[in-house]
């Protein structure tokens, strides 16, 4: 009875009828906005301590979207205009995000300390199952772009049954040889680390345009805080390993796979490369026209499109409409036509990865956008 007393004396102030489901009203919309906002959280690997920011909550039986930025980037500067994107909403309503920044490319990262050993991408690739580990998380659908494409490939090499799906965006697979690395020395006595950044991120004719885009950028990179650290993932990209991946073999990408690339991009050459030496079965190609260097950044619109296609491929989203595809009808089941030569302002959904197309439906299957 004692401990029922003091129950009574305590509860000064009854909750009156109809009061309890405003609170959790009230605690629902607090805890929607907090994940809004996004979670960030920061986790100790072998190699070091990676950060991570994870929007949304788990979905059951669906994987988490992960993402990984490119050099002179960070999560928020490679994604945010595509995730913001109007129509990105409806895929990320069903799914849980997560974020990484690659060490030292967080915001308010301090600088490392002059001859740190900054981790390789392989040892980048090694971190995500410690995020996985953490966030209790079994599987991923990752996209990731330039230098991040490459860490995702080299972890779903190595992690195959926890990797759905992968979109990557400029992915080039190849060490770099020494004629490229006789043109990075020699690149790198005339120019400074964040031009160098942005003849990576951006093609020849974005650069001399000078549109407000590249201004942006340029502004972001050459007076990043931590710009020394950049400096550092970028060494690292450009001492990366050869991915070796062979067509038909058992060195390759075993999950659906969309590759992405800006017509006339940096990495266009690479991206149709690495094209051809993956399993054209399970294997997207989208050449996206007038989008430049970072597809995500120009044309979040159809990418986000050409994603909620993919997914749909993988069984996911099934009643999604189609917006721009249904309006386009453009659906062919003719081959695309851009091996001419001829650059085409549409540009073609296909399932062969050989014809340079982006793969869905049955063989031989060809689908246009208008791009």
């Amino acid at each position: 009875m004692a401990e029922l007393r003091e129950v009574q004396i305590t509860e000064e102030k009854p909750l009156l009828p109809g009061q309890a489901p405003e609170v959790a009203k009230e605690a629902e919309l607090a805890a929607r906005i907090l994940l809004d906002q996004g979670q960030t959280h920061s986790v100790e690997t072998p190699y070091g301590s990676v950060t991570f920011t994870v929007y949304g909550t788990p979905k059951p039986k669906r994987p988490a979207i992960l993402t990984y930025h490119d050099v002179g980037l960070n999560y928020k500067s490679c994604f945010q205009p595509l995730f913001q994107f109007a129509d990105m909403q409806e895929i990320i309503q069903n799914f849980v995000r997560v974020h990484v920044d690659a060490p030292g490319m967080e915001e308010g990262a301090p600088v490392f300390p002059l001859g740190y050993q900054y981790p390789s991408l392989d040892q980048l690739a090694d971190m995500i199952p410690c995020i996985l580990q953490y966030l209790n998380f079994s599987a991923i659908i990752g996209i990731g772009v330039g230098a991040g494409a490459y860490v995702l490939s080299r972890y779903a090499l190595t992690h195959p049954d926890t990797v759905e799906g992968l979109v990557l965006i400029n992915i080039d697979p190849n060490a770099k040889g020494w004629m490229d690395w006789a043109a990075h020395k020699l690149t790198g006595l005339t120019s400074s680390i964040s031009e160098m950044i942005l003849g990576h991120l951006f093609s020849q004719e974005e650069l001399s345009g000078n549109s407000e885009l590249i201004q942006k950028y340029r502004n972001i990179i050459a007076h990043a805080p931590n710009l020394d650290n950049i400096e550092l993932y970028w060494n690292s990209y450009n001492n990366r390993r050869d991915l070796n991946f062979v067509r038909g073999g058992d060195n390759t990408l075993k999950c659906p796979v969309m590759l992405v690339v800006g017509d006339q991009a940096p990495h266009e050459d690479a991206v149709v490369e690495c094209n051809s030496k993956l399993d054209p079965t399970q294997t997207s190609f989208l050449k996206m026209a007038d989008s430049g260097g970072q597809p995500q950044l120009t044309q979040p619109g159809k990418l986000t499109e050409a994603f909620k296609y993919f997914l749909q491929g993988m069984g996911y989203m099934a009643s999604s409409c189609m917006t721009r595809l249904s309006r386009s009808r453009t659906a062919s089941l003719t081959s695309a036509a851009s091996i001419d030569g001829n650059r085409s302002r549409s540009r073609t959904l296909s399932q062969s990865s050989e014809s340079g197309t982006l793969s869905s439906g049955p063989p031989g299957h060809t689908m246009e956008v208008s791009c």
